[in-house]
């Protein structure tokens, strides 16, 4: 990409009016971009910048439509406009440039969805939209839940001092640790999101890290800014809260129209009262 926006603006514009042509030669550049030249009499060579669709991510409304296409049963609507809104966010955390898959971020994900998906009406069901909703992100559902339980067995077996202490020990999620804190520092893609937030804290959670200091050492350890790991921790307290609310309106409701459905059917029709009260009143004699 360096080598397009070095061209002069001349040569830009007169890419635009150019138009293909059969003889005309495709050369490849890195990112996926072709560049198509071809000389004039008199003038410089001529370029056509052309991205192909690899470089071109998805729109917001694409990853919708790939999850409902994906999952085509109704999602009651308490459920359904979280999830929503938790795919369009995760859609544009997604598709930025410096976005890199970590375990920890997925093992925030997998939480946050659990916690949402708590009390699903089918356990199926919950499987099934989990999976259309990460497969809709063109990731692999299986790898997040494989990486989630691999982070929570690896948390469980550690302390608070073991957590913050990972860069000098050997081991698989030690080397994972390393390796965030080193991208994080700038030696790589790396993009901080509430999703990773949420995965420190569940660290800390499973290995009953409640020492308020051990947030603080595991931020510095990984080169995180814990002002915004606090910020995002206090908004999923604050979604946890007002989802559990919901829910209980919902049972609430659930549980009032279940009732008045067995209203219903116990209380008998007109027709059928006055037929009753005919019969028992006045019976037939053979």
């Amino acid at each position: 990409m360096a080598a397009i926006s070095s061209l002069p603006f001349a040569a830009l514009r007169r890419a635009a009016d150019w138009r293909p042509s059969t003889a005309t030669p495709a050369v490849s550049v890195s990112g996926g971009v072709m560049l198509n030249a071809r000389a004039r009499r008199g003038s410089r060579s001529v370029v056509r910048c052309v991205a192909t669709a690899g470089d071109i991510p998805p729109t917001v409304a694409d990853t919708k439509m790939n999850f409902l296409k994906s999952y085509k049963r109704p999602i009651p609507s308490i459920y359904s406009t979280v999830l929503q809104e938790l795919l369009v966010q995760q859609h544009l955390m997604r598709y930025k440039s410096t976005y890199q898959y970590d375990p920890v971020f997925a093992l925030g994900f997998v939480t946050v969805y659990d916690q949402l998906m708590e009390g699903y009406p089918s356990t199926e069901d919950r499987d099934a939209i989990f999976k259309s909703y990460v497969t809709a992100l063109n990731e692999d559902p299986e790898t997040y839940r494989a990486d989630a339980q691999r982070m929570e067995e690896w948390a469980r077996s550690q302390n608070g001092n073991l957590l913050v202490e990972f860069s000098s020990r050997d081991g698989e999620i030690e080397s994972i640790l390393k390796d965030i804190s080193e991208r994080a520092q700038g030696k790589g893609n790396f993009s901080y999101s509430r999703f990773f937030a949420v995965g420190l804290f569940r660290l800390l959670e499973l290995s009953n890290a409640t020492e308020p200091t051990v947030l603080d050492k595991l931020c510095a350890a990984l080169n995180i800014n814990k002002k915004s790991v606090d910020r995002d921790l206090d908004v999923y307290r604050n979604l946890l809260s007002k989802l559990v609310q919901a829910k209980e309106l919902l049972k609430e409701y659930i549980e009032r129209e279940k009732k008045k459905r067995e209203e219903r059917l116990e209380t008998p029709k007109p027709n059928e009262a006055v037929a009753k009260f005919d019969g028992s009143a006045y019976p037939l004699k053979h």
